[in-house]
């Protein structure tokens, strides 16, 4: 696997990295927003760190299937604040935005990589990227946020989107950004129906062929509810499952809200690779 360069870190991605979602939501689908409250995301953080999460994403703008935009004073305010308290940690510190003005401050907060479902395909995004050494995550979304979930078609769900990855990885190489910065997310549940994003789970290992770090982000998803017919707070076993088969199939990263049973489970799975 190769080496992420994501702001103050060079990870060494032979060994996959858990990425903790900590949510300053109002709104998130999964329940564990925080309402903005900085002191609680710190703390949901440090007990992250300490059942052995790699990393942190942070996010103050739900993403969830009709959600509504955040102000931008409210969002940057939020991850500011969170950055600037959680940078001394030592640990890679990702925000989730898909706004260039929240992408520039973090960064100059301290933040070392932007996790942008968008893709950095809002006007200016990659010029608030493109400097620096800050890890970058190119997520595919069919749409946007408010009617992502209302129709979505595809003819070849994993070629459309392979294909709409290489075409943003362009963008962003012509913009100087080196390859070793980049970080792939195919967007499970973002513009996808559940067959679409069963198959991209299958198919994972066709997103790590051009050499570039997968990152998957299944944890409570309605893809899982779909199949196992559980509400959000009792897919736990089900998001361990995805993760456990994300990382299978290539996943350098994956994004979960429940660190420990996660990496319990890694470790199992490799354990039996090692005794064999």
């Amino acid at each position: 696997m190769p080496i992420l360069q994501c702001g103050r870190f060079r990870l060494d991605l032979a060994q996959p990295k858990v990425m903790a979602i900590i949510n300053l939501t109002e709104d998130s689908f999964s329940g564990d927003g925080l309402q903005g409250d900085v002191h609680a995301a710190l703390a949901r953080a440090e007990l992250a760190l300490e059942q052995g999460a790699d990393m942190l994403d942070i996010g103050a703008e739900s993403s969830r299937p009709g959600a509504d935009s955040v102000p931008e004073p409210i969002e940057l305010e939020r991850v500011v604040r969170f950055v600037e308290q959680a940078r001394a940690w030592g640990v890679p510190l990702s925000i989730d935005t898909v706004k260039p003005a929240v992408m520039r401050a973090a960064l100059d907060a301290g933040a070392d990589m932007i996790n942008d479902i968008n893709a950095f395909r809002a006007p200016g995004a990659v010029e608030a990227v493109a400097g620096g050494a800050a890890g970058l995550c190119l997520m595919h979304m069919q749409g946007e946020p408010r009617n992502m979930q209302q129709d979505p078609r595809y003819e070849d769900v994993v070629g459309e989107v392979l294909a709409f990855l290489d075409m943003r990885v362009a963008a962003l190489e012509a913009a100087g950004v080196a390859r070793e910065r980049l970080v792939l997310d195919p967007g499970f549940g973002f513009g996808k129906r559940t067959v679409h994003n069963y198959t991209l789970l299958r198919e994972l290992g066709r997103f790590t062929d051009g050499g570039l770090p997968v990152l998957a982000g299944m944890s409570r998803k309605s893809m899982l509810g779909a199949v196992t017919g559980r509400e959000v707070g009792e897919r736990l076993a089900a998001s361990v499952a995805a993760a456990l088969i994300a990382v299978q199939r290539g996943a350098a990263i994956v994004r979960v809200h429940d660190v420990a049973p996660t990496l319990d489970a890694i470790k199992v799975w490799q354990a039996t690779l090692g005794a064999q």
